[in-house]
């Protein structure tokens, strides 16, 4: 076996190969390497927000369950992050990149097989094998086995020694990925955090979206009774009488459809949760005070480290880097160690004597590719090219990234502001109602101006609905922008569980 004592060995080692490799037989194999592609440097990352003022401060760093202060939410976001199906299947993707890890830690290191044989040859007499034996035969008054019966027993070696670093390297991408790969479920976590809070706003803003046609429904039939009480009285026709019934068909059918959506925003958040269709608690009273704390972005720089997908990104631009290296060392010379020792005798008593059933064997094998290189020298050129994908794709990421922040942010602050605007408006309008109703009532409107005016309430009240459910959203959207949810909640009875990285390996 080689063995290196020491490091200045091992280093001398290497540049006398090094040497050997770029003089004589080397130097077309190993010095005349294709011409590589230079990454282009990408647009440099604000230093902060246009929106907001830098802060020390970053929403992302808030757990889930203090970021939306909602018990019902938190406890469907428990669930959904414990049963979700989607974060299973990544976990096992995971173990999938461990064992890789474990597959290039064996590499570089000695393979020893062991086992046994059993054979028999019939050798010609009128060849010369046989007539050496027949020969033997007679000299030393025995008889020579023929057919020759061959038994083995042996143990056979097998190194590679990484001179060039490329089977470690080819193990560092490969814990790279494995790095990535977790990061990749930590996205997948902040995703569905996003997706489960709005799913749950939305059925939220139908209950209110329900109440409100029905309360609707019972003021047009208030006005119904007031239009056919005029027609009895003779104050009156038949056509306010109607108009006010088609307008409360219209709004019955609209249930109808409301109702329909509940059922399918129900199933979208059980789907998440992974159960089978069951109600979903939620307390939809509260839905128009709903309120949240100040979102703090922090500065722009931070999200390279709380995104999981931009960490990813990054450990792909590293991985890519070390696979130029793993393809750069196939021009240059290989070291291959090989050997064998055992026991073999055409009779199995004879296996247990020794020194005389004892066969060994030794090698080594310096090789490097010489001619027709192609093969070697397109898979370098795609390593690089793949290389620079990494890294355009990296800085894609951040890019997308730094968007989605300033666009969630600045949606949640104006939808803020038009919720407010339109509660003035609501209130307006209710008092139209009110008063076009004893106007009415009083044969001094028209039937048109309550129904108008009910109609502009009630758009009035689902545009307000529609307004503070968008503004939910993007709460819950800008919490995912600015990587949030992989710190769940320090008080979680149910905590996450997170990848371990594998042990090190030895060297």
């Amino acid at each position: 076996m080689l063995q290196l004592q020491s490091f200045n060995s091992k280093a001398k080692l290497k540049e006398l190969l090094r040497l050997a490799m770029c003089s004589g037989l080397f130097t077309i194999s190993a010095c005349n390497l294709p011409k590589l592609q230079t990454p282009e440097v990408g647009p440099t990352l604000p230093a902060s927000f246009n929106q907001a003022s830098s802060t020390s401060e970053n929403s992302s760093q808030t757990s889930a369950m203090e970021y939306f202060n909602d018990p019902k939410l938190s406890k469907l976001l428990v669930e959904a992050i414990t049963e979700n199906q989607e974060l299973k299947l990544l976990e096992q993707e995971i173990q999938i990149a461990n064992n890789e890890i474990r597959a290039r830690t064996g590499a570089y290191l000695p393979f020893v097989t062991a086992g046994g044989g059993l054979g028999v040859e019939k050798t010609s007499r009128y060849t010369r094998n046989g007539a050496v034996e027949e020969q033997l035969n007679i000299l030393d008054n025995r008889r020579f086995p023929n057919p020759l019966p061959d038994f083995l027993v042996a143990a056979n070696f097998s190194w590679q020694i990484d001179i060039w670093r490329q089977l470690r390297n080819a193990r560092d991408a490969a814990t790279l990925r494995y790095l990535g790969t977790a990061e990749g479920r930590n996205y997948v976590i902040t995703r569905i955090i996003a997706e489960v809070a709005e799913n749950y706003y939305s059925l939220m803003a139908l209950d209110n979206r329900l109440e409100n046609l029905k309360k609707t429904i019972e003021l047009q039939k208030e006005s119904l009774k007031q239009a056919e009480a005029k027609k009895e009285a003779g104050r009156g026709t038949e056509l306010p009488v109607q108009r006010f019934q088609a307008e409360i068909q219209k709004n019955e059918s609209e249930i109808l459809v409301v109702n329909q959506e509940i059922i399918e925003v129900e199933n979208r958040l059980n789907f998440l949760l992974g159960r089978y269709p069951k109600p979903i608690e939620r307390n939809s009273s509260e839905f128009y005070n709903l309120s949240y704390p100040a979102i703090a972005l922090g500065v722009p720089s931070e999200l390279l480290k709380n995104r999981p997908d931009i960490r990813q990104a990054e450990r792909e631009v590293e991985a890519s880097g070390l696979d130029v290296k793993v393809a750069r060392a196939n021009f240059f010379p290989s070291l291959i160690l090989t050997g064998g020792i055992g026991l073999q005798a055409f009779n199995p008593k004879y296996l247990v004597t020794t020194p005389e059933a004892l066969v060994a064997n030794a090698a080594g094998n310096l090789v490097a590719p010489l001619i027709n290189r192609r093969a070697i020298e397109a898979d370098y050129l795609s390593a690089n090219a793949r290389q620079i994908q990494a890294l355009v794709n990296y800085q894609r990421v951040v890019l997308n990234a730094y968007i989605e922040v300033v666009n969630q942010f600045t949606k949640a602050e104006n939808y803020r502001k038009s919720v407010a605007l339109k509660k003035r408006q609501l209130e307006s309008l209710e008092a139209s109602v009110e008063t076009a109703t004893k106007l009415f009532l009083n044969a001094r409107a028209e039937y048109v101006e309550v129904l108008l005016a009910q109609r502009d309430m009630l758009d009035a009240r689902m545009d307000l609905i529609e307004t503070k459910r968008q503004e939910l959203i993007a709460v819950a959207r800008v919490y995912q922008a600015l990587g949030g949810g992989t710190v769940f909640s320090n008080a979680s009875p149910m905590p996450i569980p997170q990848p371990q990285p594998p042990a090190p390996p030895p060297q």
